[in-house]
């Protein structure tokens, strides 16, 4: 069993005949009345989001989530595929299950696969990845009073905000937590 007071991003309960994860959550101790504690909530087999505010005192039964590396191979339109790295079977999820992870996934790459009860709800990109810079526009030289960013496409699809500095065909360190990070050259 877990608290409320114990919900942190990233964790699974069960609720409501559903298994959910923490999006995001706040801990609130109003001044006047009791405290609670608010969050946004994902089903992971739905995909749904919901906001919804708990008592710290709630409990709610653990789910436990297995999770496997594979390797994303590739994507053929309507399906991503994974290969299992033990047996080497294939894995085909929907663009729903992994779309949060992809825009940070090449292809050969490991990621973790999230099952519940035997049923694969998600993907996670590993915390640090590089990629290539394929479209930024030009910086100036000299352009250092303050910390400017400019915005960065990235040979995913992934748009981020770099230094101005940076230049098209440059791999670049990015952070895949919290939605992604500049994090240095590679």
């Amino acid at each position: 069993m877990i608290n409320a007071s114990d919900f942190r991003n990233g964790v699974t309960f069960e609720m409501d005949n559903g298994v959910w994860t923490i999006v995001s959550f706040l801990h609130v101790k109003p001044g006047k009345g009791a405290a609670f504690v608010r969050t946004k909530i994902k089903n992971v087999v739905t995909g749904s989001v919901i906001e919804r505010t708990f008592n710290p005192t709630e409990k709610f039964p653990k789910a436990y989530i297995e999770t496997k590396e594979m390797q994303y191979t590739y994507n053929d339109g309507d399906f991503y595929h994974f290969m299992d790295l033990e047996t080497f079977d294939d894995l085909a999820l929907t663009h729903e299950q992994v779309e949060d992870a992809m825009p940070f996934v090449k292809e050969n790459t490991n990621v973790t696969v999230r099952f519940f009860k035997g049923a694969p709800f998600s993907v996670l990109p590993p915390n640090f990845v590089e990629l290539q810079v394929t479209n930024t526009e030009p910086g100036f030289k000299g352009d250092t009073a303050a910390n400017t960013t400019k915005p960065a496409t990235f040979e995913t699809g992934l748009v981020l905000q770099v230094p101005l500095f940076i230049e098209n065909g440059e791999v670049l360190k990015i952070d895949t937590r919290d939605g992604g990070e500049y994090l240095g050259r590679a």
